[in-house]
């Protein structure tokens, strides 16, 4: 395996040593002063209210072997009380970090499979990695480490790997072009195509040309696997399949993977692979969990996966917390915690597995969904349509434009309790809750509905 030196690092990003060693071998790089490990080279990264950079000298005191910095100032004082050191500046720390990631990606000829879409991206990212695990070691991006900075931590993390998952995430057009390039996929996963940032970028088409960026960086004899049961996807396979090649997946539209047969329970999915007669159990329930194990199946049909391979890692997995996950409290309830960020179709597809759930009371908790600009009011309207065709009992919202949702679910749903604050719907749940009720708990992030969960007697 080449191994990274910062006299390479100082080739590819054309920046300047002020004090090391040029053969320092670098190994493992961290952004976060407060976690540096012994050895870590750090990153000081410049936002827009502080500098990372000025954090440098925590770093050394905690075991850094060295530093990249921008807009800095270094003095012959510190120079000399830090000389087993080293410190590399550059003009940008971001940009020299995606050249890096760049460089080190280079080193590397394995499977990397890219994930990006308008919802399902961390889920189908962590069904995928599971059953790529089944044959190869696997690195997968942890968190949402999906962004400009992200994507080259993740890289960073590559040692004796033999295949990556990562996932692919943007608010506007043009950034998906620049991480691909960095990741340089084989494999170009697609997972949906909905109204996930549509304020900032227009359009569902936008959207559509946003996530199409992926192939940029795709090899040339890579692999496009597409949700062909998406609208917008559907007709980009039509209008490209002769132009490359494609492995589709879906439930409804005529696909390569598809899935027959489909049982959804409360906390889990079942169905059979069409044309195999394999029988598929998805631990988590929801249709949009079967969607991500039939992306799964194609992905692995590429890398010569068994059946049985597929299915052990697709039932084996686990959910990345905040996104669908299951928590019980006392009293036999049971929370769905599924407030990382939310959209319209990540919204109606937990509604509707909170639909899907049998003899129990279903109670339906929703807050804001953020970053629609001129489409919010219609699309929370929306929203409210799918509370009341998934037969929620109880609808709880919170925020100001949820309360579109509310109009519109109050319709249909008897009881619907519009609430100011999280601290407002925590006394209104904790006054009507019972044993055995299901709550879903779902907003963007910026609604903290953590808070909620924490206020649940």
């Amino acid at each position: 395996m080449n191994q990274l030196k910062l006299k390479d690092i100082i080739k590819i990003t054309n920046g300047k040593l002020i004090m090391g060693d040029e053969n320092e071998l670098i190994e493992n790089f961290s952004n976060n002063s407060r976690q540096i490990a012994s050895g870590d080279v750090y990153l000081g990264i410049k936002g827009e209210r502080l500098n990372g950079s000025i954090f440098f000298e925590e770093t050394f005191k905690n075991g850094a072997k060295g530093a990249i910095l921008q807009d800095i100032e270094i003095t012959e004082d510190i120079a000399k009380k830090y000389n087993d050191k080293f410190i590399f500046l550059v003009d940008d720390t971001v940009k020299a970090m995606q050249q890096i990631a760049t460089y080190k990606r280079s080193f590397y000829d394995i499977p990397v499979i890219a994930i990006t879409g308008s919802v399902g991206k961390t889920s189908t990212r962590d069904i995928v990695a599971n059953v790529m695990a089944t044959k190869y070691k696997t690195l997968k991006t942890k968190k949402n480490y999906n962004n400009h900075i992200g994507v080259p931590l993740t890289i960073f993390e590559l040692k004796d790997e033999e295949a990556l998952v990562i996932e692919l995430g943007m608010n506007h057009l043009g950034e998906i072009s620049v991480l691909t390039k960095i990741a340089k996929p084989t494999v170009a996963v697609i997972t949906n195509v909905g109204t996930a940032h549509i304020g900032n970028l227009g359009s569902r088409e936008n959207i559509l040309k946003a996530k199409m960026e992926i192939l940029e960086g795709l090899d040339e004899d890579g692999y496009v696997v597409i949700n062909n049961d998406n609208d917008l996807l559907h007709e980009w396979y039509l209008e490209n399949k002769d132009k490359y090649r494609i492995i589709t997946y879906g439930i409804d539209n005529l696909s390569d993977f598809m899935a027959e047969d489909v049982a959804l329970e409360g906390q889990r999915s079942t169905y059979t692979l069409k044309n195999k007669n394999e029988k598929v159990e998805v631990p988590v329930g929801g249709k949009h969990f079967v969607l991500n194990s039939l992306c799964a199946f194609a992905v692995a049909s590429i890398f010569g996966i068994s059946d049985n391979q597929v299915k052990k890692g697709i039932l084996n997995f686990e959910l990345t917390q905040n996104r669908m996950d299951i928590e019980c409290l006392k009293n036999n309830i049971t929370v769905i915690k599924d407030y990382y960020n939310a959209n319209y179709d990540s919204m109606k597809a937990a509604l509707e597995y909170l639909g899907g759930i049998k003899q129990n009371r279903k109670i339906a908790v929703l807050g804001d969904m953020l970053e629609l600009g001129d489409y919010s009011e219609n699309l929370h309207r929306m929203v409210g349509k799918e509370v009341a065709k998934n037969n929620v009992d109880i609808l709880i919202t919170v925020g100001n434009d949820a309360k579109y949702i509310a109009e519109e679910a109050r319709k249909d749903v008897d009881i619907v309790i519009e609430c100011k604050s999280n601290q407002e719907a925590i006394k209104e749940i904790n006054k009507i809750k019972r044993e055995g009720d299901y709550i879903l708990l779902k907003a963007s992030n910026g609604m903290k509905f953590g808070e909620i969960l924490e206020g649940i007697e």
